[in-house]
């Protein structure tokens, strides 16, 4: 009876393709039993376009049946296919919300967190979308730990962050890139640098980074006040000796001692200089000091 029932439904839809002739009258004049299992026919040939549309009309007639539920899923997957990732996400996540109980349930929670990822921008862009795919995931994770999709999940968190990793390492280079146009960007990339190694410790672009931080100082220094170069110089210092103790055998290292000994010249030379200048101002204050004649009142008093 099945296997007749089946047949009977493929005819119909054959009926409905040959007496129509496309797929717009499948949509105006089949049944729902017919559109269904012509949406699933076309699913399973790829053809998403023609799948979505007639899940998505379905889906409101088939509510509280079997079908709903696997209506509600391939939809998903059709947007998915199709490249709306934000939509399918969402669907997914709708689906896992609406079908908890289901045994695509744990699926749908996957995959509403994989297109979520797949939607995300390229490093160079906003990573707010990246953030949100690394939550998603993670999620999943905690909510079934045991999954099969769990490796490719974490797999998934690793490259997310590696994104992140190299939005904010070029994000550091840019800062030094412009600033001769700007001249508060050479501390930009001095605190863009502070802010990586702290957010990525165990990076590969650290040395390079280090380095860069020691020469976006200096440069800095340069082109500094020449109140704040004394200062600014010290840092050159700082930054060096914390890239030597890190890098010490760095291929970058005879460029950073280039800008070392001439930072600690600098501020040996602005330190005298500051150290004249106050012995001269001191000579100045005493050349000017009223005389003291050492004769206190020169008028009388009376009683």
């Amino acid at each position: 009876m099945q296997t007749i029932r089946y047949l009977v439904l493929f005819l119909g839809i054959t009926l409905v393709f040959s007496s129509c002739g496309n797929f717009e009258k499948l949509r105006k004049k089949g049944t729902d039993e017919q559109k269904y299992q012509a949406a699933l026919t076309y699913y399973k040939k790829g053809d998403y376009d023609k799948a979505v549309l007639l899940f998505e009309e379905l889906k409101p007639l088939l509510k509280g049946s079997d079908q709903q539920e696997l209506a509600t899923f391939y939809e998903a997957y059709c947007n998915y296919h199709l490249q709306q990732y934000e939509v399918a996400s969402f669907q997914f996540k709708r689906f896992y919300e609406t079908f908890g109980r289901s045994e695509k349930a744990e699926e749908a929670l996957y995959m509403s967190s994989y297109a979520s990822y797949r939607a995300s921008m390229p490093y160079y862009l906003d990573q707010a979308s990246t953030l949100t795919a690394m939550d998603a995931m993670q999620s999943f994770i905690n909510t079934y730990p045991q999954s099969k999709f769990v490796e490719e999940a974490s797999k998934i968190i690793k490259e997310s962050r590696k994104k992140l990793e190299k939005k904010s390492y070029e994000r550091a280079k840019l800062y030094y890139k412009t600033s001769p146009t700007n001249l508060q960007n050479y501390r930009s990339a001095v605190y863009a640098v502070n802010n990586f190694k702290k957010e990525f410790p165990d990076s590969d672009y650290n040395e390079e980074l280090a380095f860069l931080q020691v020469q976006s100082q200096y440069d800095f220094a340069q082109n500094s006040l020449y109140t704040k170069q004394k200062e600014r110089y010290d840092d050159v210092v700082k930054y060096y000796q914390e890239f030597v103790d890190t890098y010490p055998n760095s291929k970058l290292l005879k460029k950073a001692e280039r800008f070392y000994e001439v930072s600690v010249k600098k501020s040996a030379d602005l330190a005298e200089q500051e150290r004249l200048a106050k012995a001269a101002q001191k000579d100045k204050e005493k050349t000017n000091q009223p005389a003291n004649t050492g004769r206190l009142g020169s008028g009388s008093s009376s009683n």
